[in-house]
């Protein structure tokens, strides 16, 4: 199984989102092809609401300490309410930055 399916299957399971995003950003980043080390989630989940965002990251994060623990290098997590991804207008998560690091780096 994929470390992309793993996460999926993690993230529905505990946080029942009403949507879910997983991306994997490796092929953005100086590793090697098929690293899977580089992820983009955006889960949308009533499990949210009320949890300050720091709150948020740290629920997911742990939710998936083995994949951090075991070759996922950096997760970007945008964890909204319903309410917040309907006011953001119900799109996808924001796209992420330009890697800086190794030879992704502009001159």
């Amino acid at each position: 199984m994929s470390r992309k399916a793993r996460l999926q299957a993690c993230l529905n399971t505990a946080l029942t989102p009403m949507h879910l995003e997983v991306s994997d950003e490796s092929h953005m980043h100086n590793v090697p092809e098929g690293a899977e080390s580089h992820f983009k989630v955006l889960a949308v989940s009533e499990a949210f609401a009320g949890e300050k965002l720091i709150d948020r990251h740290r629920r997911v994060n742990a939710l998936v300490r083995d994949e951090l623990t075991d070759g996922l290098h950096a997760l970007a997590i945008h964890a909204w309410t319903p309410q917040e991804w309907f006011d953001k207008g119900g799109g996808a998560a924001p796209a992420s930055p330009e890697c800086l690091g190794g030879s992704k780096q502009a001159s």
